[in-house]
């Protein structure tokens, strides 16, 4: 059973966050650089956040988009579904990742369902399906261990099936690029194709890399090694680290914020503050910083095994991939057609980072709008 659902949040649980953003118990400002989220920088989200940020407008904006709940494999899953008026739209699956949500797309649904309206043709449009992660937003929190990109990519299978899309495309980011490759793998036969932002294979170390291979290699490891105590919290104290985010907003918005502030193109528009805190407060809300933290957990040791290390299997559906400048890890082309043969389409935007959808929309839905054309004709671009 598909049920609608609409996003309402009582008033004593938004007043009950605003008095808990304002009784923080802030520490002292960082003694050096490089120790994480500026004291400064924080408090002024924390302060908008409490004065200003206004959910109801949120809540208005999803009013516009049709929003449903059902069950798959014993699990609530919320999703948005967004039909086009243009009868031969193509059916499109956008999953999200971690610190994301759902909402990464509010932006481009639009754009995407409704093209003639946004500069583009009836051919570049979409029935667009989004749905949130288990253990993300209005989905359910799993009760038990198993829930990894295999069986999300199941399970997503089956919502296109229970809306009647026998074949679709599939498209992501973060681990919303995992879950589209698992489709991919799993059901071949239903793909149109798929979209990566970015694809994830290792580097070929059996020729010398290119400048730009070692920029990327270079920056990758340098991430690593400064940047991925997240992920490694993530992936093995999840329940621990849950506790301390599940109790404090404050907390909560300096984890996701630091990485929608260090993740984002430093040459570009950034992320705009209200979205940042539209994610933060629907993790807040949803008390879902446990449960969205335990992906690592099931998944993360596979996939950051495709990017550093190699990949067992090779995707034979069409593939378009766009890899954004401040995007890591930045394969190359060459790269991905080790894990992607029929690799159709290449994109390198002039501008955008990991949150691309939200950074820069216009050049988001460009890549997507241009990868699936290239999928569907057959044709190699980019």
């Amino acid at each position: 059973m598909i049920e609608p659902f609409i996003v309402k949040i009582e008033p004593d649980r938004l007043n009950d966050l605003r008095r808990r953003i304002r009784d923080t118990r802030w520490p002292e400002p960082a003694t050096a650089p490089g120790q994480g989220l500026a004291l400064e920088r924080l408090r002024e989200i924390a302060d908008h956040w409490s004065e200003e940020y206004d959910w109801r407008r949120l809540e208005a904006e999803l009013a516009g988009h049709a929003q449903f709940r059902t069950k798959i494999d014993d699990l609530g899953v919320h999703f948005l579904h967004q039909r086009s008026s243009h009868p031969d739209a193509t059916p499109l699956l956008l999953s999200h990742g971690w610190p994301g949500s759902y909402l990464e797309f509010l932006s481009c649904v639009g754009p995407l369902a409704d093209p003639t309206a946004h500069g583009g043709t009836a051919a570049d449009a979409f029935h667009v399906v989004c749905p949130s992660l288990p253990g993300y937003g209005f989905s359910d929190r799993p009760s038990s261990a198993g829930w990894n990109i295999h069986r999300i990519a199941a399970a997503w299978i089956d919502l296109m099936d229970r809306l009647g899309y026998r074949r679709f495309a599939a498209a992501g980011s973060d681990w919303g690029t995992s879950v589209s490759t698992m489709i991919a793998a799993q059901a071949p036969d239903r793909l149109i194709g798929i979209h990566l932002i970015p694809p994830l294979v290792a580097p070929d170390r059996s020729r010398p890399f290119t400048g730009a291979e070692q920029r990327a290699v270079d920056q990758l490891a340098e991430r690593s090694r400064t940047g991925s105590a997240y992920g490694e919290l993530h992936a093995t104290r999840p329940q621990t680290i849950g506790y301390a985010l599940n109790d404090s907003p404050v907390g909560l918005c300096a984890w996701i914020a630091e990485k929608y502030e260090e993740w984002a193109d430093p040459a570009g528009p950034g992320v705009p503050i209200d979205r940042l805190l539209d994610t933060v407060t629907l993790y807040w809300l949803t008390g879902t910083a446990a449960s969205s933290a335990r992906l690592y957990w099931e998944s993360i040791g596979e996939v950051s095994r495709w990017f550093t290390e190699a990949t067992a299997d090779v995707i034979m559906v069409p593939t378009g991939a766009s890899v954004f400048p401040a995007e890591l890890p930045r394969p190359s082309r060459r790269w991905a057609e080790r894990r992607f043969p029929d690799l159709r389409y290449w994109g390198e935007p002039p501008a955008g980072g990991h949150f691309a959808a939200l950074e820069v929309p216009d050049l988001y839905v460009a890549e997507l709008r241009a990868s699936v054309a290239a999928i569907r004709s057959g044709s190699r671009s980019g």
